[in-house]
């Protein structure tokens, strides 16, 4: 097989790699806020289930959770999973970064002076309106780096995917060295990767210079 046609082939796994990273984010992002939110509640049972539910997914390999996710429904229900390929790869992520990023979230609200709070409240804010208005901006701006290196992170973990057998790069890679006996694949799986990294990094530094972070 030529190099040509091995980046042909393993065309749609990357297209499919960019489909889990983009997807992910869209999803894990906002779900993060609803997960930091909950886990400050002041309600102690929504507080404490919460938090025993991001220990779980923190403390567990992201490809444990991808066969839970995948399995569970079959052998705890004894639902059909066919069809459900990706759609439990695509749970199984948004839900381990939704965690992690919400951890994130609630260490920069947390670094957040309390005069904050209590100059809003003079002005007369609401509590939504102080955390949308003026917390928020600010803790986006304090927590951009955490953020780009869980963004970074993701990129790679895509890569977990194959666990489920899902024909992402990393997967057709595998599948053609072992057919072609060639080393080639995972080379170019490797420049994908980097690339796709290199990229995301690019971006994610431009929005932190365009928010002035330093300054």
């Amino acid at each position: 097989m030529s190099l040509q046609t091995m980046i042909n082939t393993m065309a749609g796994g990357m297209l499919r790699t960019m489909g889990i990273f983009f997807l992910t984010l869209i999803g894990s992002l906002p779900l993060g806020l609803v997960v930091m939110f909950l886990e400050k509640r002041k309600n102690k049972v929504v507080s404490g289930i919460t938090k025993v539910f991001i220990s779980i997914i923190r403390g567990t390999p992201l490809m444990l959770q991808l066969l839970v996710w995948y399995f569970g429904p079959y052998y705890l229900f004894h639902i059909s999973i066919r069809g459900y390929r990706f759609p439990a790869i695509l749970i199984g992520f948004i839900v381990n970064y939704a965690c992690y990023f919400a951890e994130i979230y609630r260490g920069g609200v947390e670094s957040m002076p309390i005069g904050q709070y209590e100059a809003a409240e003079v002005l007369g804010y609401t509590k939504a309106q102080t955390f949308i208005r003026i917390i928020l901006p600010q803790v986006v701006k304090r927590i951009l780096p955490s953020i780009t290196n869980e963004v970074i992170t993701l990129v790679k973990d895509t890569s977990l995917a194959f666990t489920l057998a899902y024909s992402e790069v990393f997967s057709l890679a595998k599948q053609i060295s072992a057919s072609e006996t060639s080393f080639m694949p995972f080379l170019i799986a490797g420049v994908f990767y980097f690339v796709f990294n290199y990229a995301v990094a690019f971006v994610m530094a431009r929005i932190e210079k365009s928010m002035q972070y330093y300054r």
